[in-house]
Formats: structure tokens, C-alpha cells, sequence
């Protein structure tokens, strides 16, 4: 009996995670394609450089939700991919006794054999700007935020994806965006 429990228990969590990350938009980079998890709302792109957008629910307690950005800047553009490490991690303060290197994670991985990716997991006060890179524009810190960036290298060129937001909505939306991105095929 305590083994049909168990199984039930474990077909309800798979059931419940597929349906979880399930039934939103679907995303298509370099001929491969997954569906946003459910629950993130995409919206009509802002401007010619953004291939998709979307907005992702803030948790309780967050000021503003998290935002979802594609950008696509044609093949051999939008620069390699130390240049924009170094770039996106000129983008934050590292929280307060950390270096902006102990505030990031890096992870590098394929897709099958079509697509290359490498993720960067960067936390702190967000020194955002809009336009980024008009220097006129004004800086305006936003304390204890987080931003993943992912250059997703495909046959076509490189997409590159950034989910910034307050760290308490990055962090309940974490595992589902990791499924997202895994997800292409």
C-alpha cells in the first residue's frame, strides 16, 4: 500500500511540473521551439531588436515583475560571448562583501547537437537605463535584483535572452525558466 502511495505521490508531482511549465506561448530560435511555462505573459515586442517579450508575474512582496527579453541581431552580430559577460556584469553592484564574480554563476551546455548555450546567473543592485546604452540616459539602481543572460548559439546566429527582475520572483521562476530553455527542440 505504502508503494502505490509513493507512486501516486510521484505521478502527481511529474503531472503537476508538466502542467506547471506547460501551455504558454511558444518560442522559436534558430528552427528550434519551446513553450513559455504557463503563467508568463508575452506581450507585443517594444522595439525592431527584440524578437519576444514577456512579462513574468512578480511574487509577493516584489515591487515589479520580472521581464523577459529575446533579442536577435542577425548572424555573426551582437558580439562574442566574453564581451557580453563582461558587459552584462558591468550592468550590477555586487551585493555588499561579495565581488561581482562571487555574485555570478556561469554555466556552458548544448542542446542536442544544434545548439550551444551559456547561461549567466548575476545577482545585486541592477543599475538599469533605458535606453542601455544611450550614455545620457539616467541610471537607476535597483537593489537586490537578479538577471539571467543566455547566449543561445545556433546554425542561424546567436539569440540572446535576459529575465531581470527582483530576486524573489527570479528565484520562483528559476527552475521554470532553466525547463524552458532546455526544452527546445
Amino acid at each position: 500500500m505504502r508503494k502505490i502511495g509513493v507512486l501516486s505521490m510521484s505521478l502527481a508531482l511529474l503531472v503537476g511540473l508538466s502542467f506547471a511549465y506547460a501551455g504558454g506561448d511558444a518560442v522559436v530560435l534558430g528552427g528550434l521551439t519551446s513553450k513559455i511555462p504557463a503563467g508568463w505573459k508575452s506581450q507585443e515586442p517594444s522595439n525592431k531588436l527584440r524578437k519576444f517579450q514577456a512579462i513574468i508575474p512578480k511574487v509577493e512582496g516584489d515591487k515589479d515583475n520580472a521581464e523577459l527579453v529575446v533579442f536577435f541581431f542577425g548572424k555573426g552580430g551582437g558580439g562574442g560571448t566574453e564581451d557580453n559577460i563582461k558587459r552584462w556584469k558591468t550592468q550590477f553592484t555586487a551585493p555588499e562583501g561579495k565581488t561581482i564574480d562571487e555574485a555570478s554563476k556561469l554555466e556552458v551546455y548544448k542542446i542536442g547537437k544544434v545548439a550551444d548555450v551559456v547561461c549567466l546567473d548575476i545577482s545585486g543592485t541592477y543599475k538599469y537605463k533605458f535606453p542601455p546604452n544611450d550614455p545620457k540616459a539616467k541610471e537607476i539602481p535597483k537593489e537586490n535584483y537578479r538577471r539571467f543572460n543566455v547566449i543561445f548559439d545556433t546554425d542561424e546566429g546567436s539569440y540572446f535572452i535576459t529575465l531581470t527582475g527582483p530576486a524573489k520572483t527570479m528565484a520562483k521562476n528559476k527552475e521554470a525558466f532553466d525547463g524552458w530553455i532546455k526544452a527546445f527542440k
